[in-house]
């Protein structure tokens, strides 16, 4: 079989240290560290899964050199004293024993050390740093405020001495040494993303007027100092690099690219095998927490870091949403050496095996959601919206061939949850029919798909596994009790979805009043009775024209066509503002239409994890979108919604089209029928209770567990 990524999956090298191939783990906080510190079983697991699957380096999250002063995260690695050698050592074992190499992420969080601001440590700073200009605490709902660890009393800060400068250097060189004797393959010296070295070395937050502050040879001073302890300690052949920002996105007064490149040589200099590339940003602009280290913007890094990698005669590592071709073609043009894909791996810590095997198509696609790094945001252990075993691989089972007996299991629903609940009911080894009343698999996770095309990537997935599978599938089907008994069935699960009722508002039963059902058959090709009241001639024979040709099978063609024809006013009002009510509002936005969301909830955007909260709301004020929460009384007329906003005044929005994103329940009626039958039932997805992607991908998951 012809390798397609030969650059990517070649292998490379870092000072002394071989590596299988160019893909590496990016260190990301995920909180899986024991509560003192200690690596055990669930971080052991974790990284050892992404060893199993062929990955060439894995790099840790944070370390903490001074654990627990400096720590960034609860549950984060801690290598701070001897004590933590036991646990870093089974680490780095259980990682050599599937082939990968893996190194240890060093790290001080100094003035974002959340941590010490919760267990009220002062924060070390290089000076009183600037005010915030913002509030981040209004990108979250309620219930996420209420999860969050807080700070049990007033932030403090320690401005720096150069004695602490040097303790801290110290403890750098001394992290280092302890990850050599656990048998780390290397380290990588955390100098960026505001950290305690990065907040010197940026002329934004490093305002001291000695040796340590104003001109860049003394910002980098620090960063230096250290390399060189670090170096002096661990020996010549022993590979430490340092992670460097590239720049500061959105900070005025921040690191600049001509700056960062300057920064990478000194640190070439002062004696480190690579640069790993990354960038940071202004953290009061909510939109930009997905706009550096962690980019929505495919590539975003990668110019960034091919300017550096021209600057040095060192590898270069880089990471942003680089899709393993592009990766490829960025190795082989000398933009980089190697690639750190981070949510990538989350998704399927198999992906470098199976590239390497030829299968790219099986790999499980990462869809952007920020479900990840979210959870860092509520002080939680990461997790995948789309792969429900990341971090809780300590848990797995293992399945002894033939100690589950065979089943006959019928799962009722093709969306992603039943798609996924068959999927890996055959996978185990069960006899799995799956029934869709439709015509096509995929469920709303098509009309999702549509308004946020990286969820088509999963609705493929899933069509392509089950087009693998032994999973007998039937669709125009639909589920009734006596089939069921033909079907002789062990177990039933039902993966129907949610119940979507039109909320009894004022003036909703008009013709131009449309539900987020209405709305999917509309751009789906489909059609309803109900559709039929409220559509003219010309939608209903779009619609005809869609279903006979296929052509609104073709999520891409319909996003294209959409920018040209919709059968929707231009004044549009959206009713309910949480995940499918904002995405729709971006989609109609898109598309010309001037459009206003309207909710009764002061907080928008539930369902939205908080990074991608951030950025959607955000860019749909940039795009003129009207959003308003806190709302009451609303009632819809011929031409115009009225309401009460949450200062108490009548206010009315003129409309041609409006459309209720809201009234979608859990439905347990077919669940509790068959029941009643005598079926042993399983209800999972929607069906209890609307969870979105991760909801279905983790019931299925789930499911299997009990099922056996």
């Amino acid at each position: 079989m012809a390798n397609t990524l030969p650059h990517l999956l070649s292998e490379g090298r870092i000072g002394s240290m071989v590596v299988r191939n160019r893909i590496a783990v990016p260190a990301m906080g995920v909180s899986m560290a024991e509560p003192d510190g200690h690596c055990g079983e669930r971080i052991i697991r974790y990284h050892e899964e992404q060893a199993k699957g062929g990955v060439g380096l894995i790099i840790t999250g944070v370390a903490g050199v001074a654990w627990p002063v400096g720590s960034n995260l609860l549950r984060q690695i801690a290598i701070s004293d001897d004590r933590f050698l036991p646990g870093l050592t089974a680490l780095t074992s259980a990682v050599h024993a599937h082939g990968s190499k893996i190194a240890a992420q060093i790290h001080h969080g100094g003035p974002v050390a959340q941590v010490d601001m919760i267990e009220g440590r002062p924060l070390w700073v290089p000076n009183v740093p600037p005010a915030p200009k913002g509030n981040m605490v209004t990108a979250f709902l309620p219930e996420e405020i209420e999860q969050m660890a807080k700070p049990s009393a007033p932030i403090t800060l320690k401005i720096m001495t150069v004695e602490d400068i040097a303790l801290v250097v110290r403890q750098f060189a001394e992290a280092g040494v302890r990850a050599k004797k656990a048998g780390f393959d290397a380290v990588e010296i955390h100098g960026g993303h505001g950290y305690l070295l990065s907040s010197f070395i940026s002329p934004k937050t490093n305002q001291r007027t000695d040796e340590y502050g104003g001109s860049r040879e003394n910002r980098i001073r620090f960063l230096l100092e250290v390399i060189r302890a670090v170096r002096a300690a661990v020996g010549p052949d022993f590979p430490v690099w340092c992670k460097l920002d590239s720049r500061e996105v959105g900070k005025e007064g921040g690191l600049t690219i001509e700056e960062a490149i300057w920064n990478a040589q000194q640190a070439e200099a002062a004696g480190v095998d690579a640069i790993c590339v990354t960038a940071y940003h202004d953290t009061d602009q909510l939109k930009l927490h997905s706009g550096s280290h962690t980019p929505h913007e495919p590539g975003l890094n990668i110019p960034f870091a091919a300017q550096i990698k021209a600057a040095v005669n060192v590898p270069v590592i880089a990471s942003g949403r680089i899709e393993p071709e592009v990766g490829d073609k960025a190795i082989a043009d000398g933009s980089l050496d190697f690639v750190a894909m981070g949510r990538k791996m989350l998704a399927d810590p198999h992906l470098p095996r199976k590239l390497t095997e030829g299968r790219a198509d099986d790999v499980l696609p990462c869809i952007y959601c920020y479900t990840c790094i979210s959870a860092i945001y509520v002080n939680i252990s990461t997790r995948c919206a789309v792969n429900p075993a990341t971090g809780l691989e300590y848990l797995r089972r293992a399945r002894a061939d033939g100690a589950t007996p065979r089943k006959r299991v019928v799962v009722i629903g093709g969306g992603p949850g039943g798609m996924e609940s068959a999927r890996r009911l055959d996978a185990a080894g069960h006899d799995v029919v799956l029934l869709e009343k439709g015509d096509k698999l995929g469920g709303t996770l098509r009309f999702a798909s549509l308004a946020y095309p990286a969820n088509e990537r999963l609705l493929n997935w899933l069509q392509r596994q089950i087009g693998k599978s032994g999973v007998d599938v039937r669709l125009r089907t639909e589920a009734t009790p006596e089939l069921l008994r033909s079907l002789r069935p062990d177990e039933v699960v039902v993966a129907t979805g949610a119940r979507r009722a039109m909320p009894p508002i004022p003036g909703s039963d008009q013709p131009h009043v449309l539900s987020g059902d209405d709305m999917r058959q509309l751009m789906m090709g489909q059609s309803s009775d109900e559709l039929k009241r409220k559509t003219g001639w010309l939608a209903r024979t779009a619609t005809r024209i869609g279903a006979v040709t296929g052509i609104t099978d073709n999520l891409e063609f319909v996003r294209k066509a959409t920018h040209q024809w919709m059968p929707l006013g231009q004044r549009v009002v959206v009713i309910g503002g949480e995940l499918v009510g904002l995405e729709l509002a971006e989609f109609l936005g898109e598309r010309g239409r001037q459009v206003t969301v309207l909710d009764e909830q002061q907080s928008l955007g539930r369902g939205l994890t908080v990074v991608r909260r951030m950025r959607l709301i955000a860019e749909l004020r940039e795009h003129g979108i009207d959003l308003r929460g806190g709302v009451a009384d609303i009632r819809i007329g011929a031409d115009a919604v009225t309401f009460v906003n949450e200062s108490g005044q009548a206010q009315s929005v003129p409309c041609d089209q409006v459309i209720v994103a809201q009234g979608a329940t859990g439905d347990l009626s077919l669940a509790q029928q068959l029941e009643a039958q005598g079926f042993t039932v399983h209800a999972i997805g929607d069906a209890l209770g609307v969870n979105y992607i991760e909801g279905a991908m983790r019931g299925a998951g789930d499911l299997v567990d009990r099922i056996g």
